[in-house]
């Protein structure tokens, strides 16, 4: 029975570890060469504040949920508490892959109406990243 206890114990301490399979430079690097180009911080701050009209009506633009300040919480239309989008305030964001192409499925389709691009998502990340 013990011997049973530490083999769930350690299971469970490896299991925060598993989810953390990439970082944002090797996102960035892999949309990078997915989209041909160079990512361009400038551009994923453009994105990032614009209004755009492909979406839905009530989410224009990615600030709808999560704020001018990407370095501060934001808050979705259900009322929940968003975590900080820069690294620099949420050290585990963009450091699982899988969540990141779910929020991005997710999110470009809301305020888009579209996936977002290869391009777009190395942008984006980019400029989260030099926050």
């Amino acid at each position: 029975m013990k011997s049973l206890f530490f083999a769930v114990a350690l299971l469970a301490l490896a299991l925060p570890a598993a989810a953390q399979d990439t970082s944002p430079a090797a996102l960035i690097a892999r949309y990078e060469a997915a989209a041909g180009a160079k990512a361009d911080a400038g551009a994923g701050r453009d994105l990032f504040l614009a209004n755009h009209t492909g979406g839905k009506p009530d989410t224009p633009s990615c600030t709808t949920c999560h704020g001018t300040d990407p370095q501060k919480a934001g808050q979705a239309r259900t009322g929940k508490a968003i975590e900080p989008l820069a690294p620099s305030a949420t050290p585990g964001r963009f450091t699982d892959a899988a969540k990141v192409e779910k929020w991005f499925g997710r999110n470009c389709g809301s305020v888009l109406g579209r996936a977002c691009t290869d391009a777009e998502k190395a942008n984006l990340i980019a400029w989260l990243s030099s926050l």
